[in-house]
């Protein structure tokens, strides 16, 4: 079964500058992490995202959009990244998800119902 992980956190905490031993700690935890989804056979796709000021939201009501700058909803914490994982049951997701290497996040674990390219 396929699940997608939304990663919930606050986008202005404060993280390791890049090019800094820290950074490279940083990164190292979440390479390693991704290594081992990969190898387990469960990294379908993922990715970080920019920051909430760089997103476009279309609003259709009635078949009617409407086009603004900025998210569709202004919240604490926001959608910083994702991943699409393989697992065999919803237990299995969750422990891969519970492996992450954030603090301070929410984590929505989330089982995807139809994927136009998994047929």
């Amino acid at each position: 079964m396929e699940y997608m992980i939304f990663i919930g956190e606050n986008e202005y905490r404060e993280t390791p500058a890049p090019g800094t031993p820290d950074f490279d700690a940083y990164m190292g935890d979440w390479t390693a992490y991704n290594q081992k989804l990969i190898d387990g056979g469960h990294y379908l796709g993922g990715g970080r995202l920019q920051p909430t000021g760089s997103a476009t939201t279309i609003r259709r009501v009635s078949g009617a959009d409407t086009v603004t700058d900025g998210p569709f909803a202004e919240t604490k914490e926001q959608i910083g990244g994702y991943y699409i994982i393989s697992a065999s049951d919803l237990d299995e997701a969750l422990a891969l998800t519970s492996a992450m290497p954030i603090d301070n996040a929410t984590l929505e674990v989330r089982p995807i119902s139809f994927r136009p390219d998994a047929m």
